[in-house]
């Protein structure tokens, strides 16, 4: 199994009030797998995400990637997790403004011990994997929202992780480029990458393999998407859950490394 979390908690202090982000989850993730992860703000997806991107700690529980114990690693331990095992895709890109295309790819070769001397030849292999070889060149104002994107693919892919970690990844995106990109997100499962979404949009998890849906810190449902368009009809609509009558909508994974509910 490439993930495997057991009663995962994430709590948090605000005022007199605890905010069970995440109250005992329990995921398996197998390798080539193309999962979405759902929720309403303050469900816990982004908690979960960030835990899973190595990004946060969990309050209790264990989570192990590849078989290695991760809730036990020093912090340099997962450092090297995150630029080696895991890439990220964000919402917003987090592309260098004035580094081009290649450079920004090539940052997290950077800091590989193994791939400073072949960087260039790397960053130019996962821009051309993405359909972007021709323009490597150009910076991001350069470039349009949907290659800007891609970029940012190329970027996670560089170093070929376990592991494809994508927050809201088309929510700043048109419908006919977020197509583009859920394309590019299909293909690269079909070449054998673990994907995991987090959205909120049902269009976009209708891409993903299976689907897990969030609420109140705990897994909802995890069906096939499949099974999980069959039930999706029959499931009531669901209003964010507030805390002493302030909204959850900003304490979902507090603080949020990986970005904020939408």
């Amino acid at each position: 199994m490439l993930i495997r979390i057991r009663n995962i908690t994430k709590h948090y202090r605000v005022g007199v009030e605890e905010i069970r982000a995440l109250d005992g989850v329990d995921i398996d993730i197998a390798p080539n797998e193309y999962v979405a992860i759902m929720g309403s703000s303050g469900s816990g997806k982004s908690t979960l995400m960030n835990i899973l991107g190595c990004l946060d700690r969990p309050t209790s529980g264990t989570y192990e990637l590849d078989g290695k114990r991760v809730s036990s690693m020093t912090s340099a331990q997962l450092a090297a997790v995150r630029n080696e095992r895991i890439g990220f895709v964000f919402q917003s890109f987090e592309l260098l403004a004035r580094a081009t295309a290649i450079k920004n790819v090539e940052l997290p070769l950077l800091y590989s011990p193994d791939g400073w001397w072949s960087r260039r030849r790397r960053a130019i292999e996962s821009l051309e994997r993405v359909g972007l070889g021709p323009r490597m060149h150009h910076r991001p104002n350069q470039l349009s929202g949907g290659q800007r994107q891609r970029v940012a693919i190329a970027r996670a892919l560089v170093n070929q992780p376990k592991i494809l970690l994508a927050d809201e990844p088309t929510g700043n995106l048109d419908s006919r480029t977020s197509d583009e990109i859920l394309a590019l997100f299909e293909s690269l499962h079909a070449e054998g990458q673990t994907i995991v979404i987090v959205t909120h949009e049902p269009d976009v998890a209708r891409h993903a393999k299976r689907v897990i849906r969030m609420r109140d810190g705990k897994v909802q449902s995890d069906l096939s998407t499949e099974d999980d368009i069959a039930q999706s009809a029959d499931r009531p609509a669901v209003r964010p859950a507030t805390f002493a009558g302030v909204s959850s909508s900003g304490l979902d994974g507090e603080p949020k490394p990986v970005g904020g509910e939408k």
